[in-house]
């Protein structure tokens, strides 16, 4: 098989899952190294192929499962240290994380596509931070971010609401 063919074939095997797949798990399938299946990803994504980059892998933006889900885009503001907190009561009340979104000085809108709709992602997620040792990108802006969230219901939406206000993460000025 030669690249392009293999390129159509990721594709194929990224629309055929719904969640986020591994670089090395996509390399295994097609017999090639993690790197070939990177630089295959940014080929496919420099011709216009909607596929995001998560913590867990690459999906196709239209294979995400938050297509049949209302979003709307929050501020929050805390520290490293409730991190956890805020991904938890989020995914706890049956919502998830889209993306990750901060204001940089220098570079303008940076955005991180995180995925996540359960403790198992957030966990995930975590682990790969302190792993990485990598620092989220709250960071950056002194812990001031917007997240999109999706949620299955305006209760859903208020109940997450309410609960980052109270523990002091909802950014409110």
């Amino acid at each position: 098989m030669d690249a392009a063919q293999r390129r159509q074939e990721i594709l194929e095997f990224l629309k055929q899952n719904n969640q986020p797949v591994s670089a090395s798990k996509i390399a295994s399938r097609f017999g090639v190294s993690r790197q070939i299946i990177v630089g295959d990803i940014a080929l496919l994504r420099a011709s216009n192929a909607a596929i995001s980059a998560t913590p867990r892998g690459y999906i196709l933006d239209d294979n995400d499962d938050i297509t049949n889900r209302c979003t709307h885009t929050i501020a929050c503001k805390h520290s490293r240290d409730n991190l956890a907190e805020e991904l938890y009561t989020i995914v706890d009340n049956g919502c998830g994380l889209i993306d990750v979104i901060v204001e940089h000085a220098v570079y303008g809108q940076i955005s991180g596509r995180l995925h996540i709709f359960s403790r198992y992602d957030a966990d995930n997620f975590m682990k790969k931070l302190a792993k990485d040792q990598a620092s989220p990108l709250c960071d950056l802006t002194g812990g001031v971010h917007l997240h999109t969230i999706s949620y299955p219901s305006e209760e859903a939406y208020r109940r997450v609401l309410s609960q980052l206000k109270e523990k002091e993460i909802l950014f409110i000025k």
